[in-house]
């Protein structure tokens, strides 16, 4: 699974120093259930970044596509939808960000 990069890229960088912010967009935001069941692969990998704070943003409308919203809501995981429903990536730039893809 390629967002395993993801969570263990962003623990690495934290522990090197580096400020991270995750953002999940796309089919992406349908892990956030997946990661629910703690014996599932990389679940304690993904509760280590939201325990560190890294987890910044979560596209209010892909998970309303993906059938994930009410999810994210009662989880009081941070929605972003200031670029017609998904969230921009020109405030991270803005803020001095490098944007990673995965």
């Amino acid at each position: 699974m390629c967002f395993a990069h993801v969570l263990l890229n962003a623990l690495d960088y934290r522990a090197k120093g580096y400020e991270v912010k995750i953002v999940l967009e796309g089919e992406a935001t349908k892990l956030i259930k997946h990661f629910e069941q703690p014996d599932v692969p990389f679940a304690g990998l993904y509760k280590k970044c939201l325990d560190r704070g890294l987890l910044d943003c979560v596209c209010r409308a892909c998970s309303n596509q993906m059938g994930v919203l009410k999810l994210v809501e009662e989880k009081g995981l941070p929605l972003c939808d200031d670029m017609s429903g998904h969230p921009s990536m020109e405030r991270y730039t803005k803020e001095g960000f490098r944007i990673i893809t995965f």
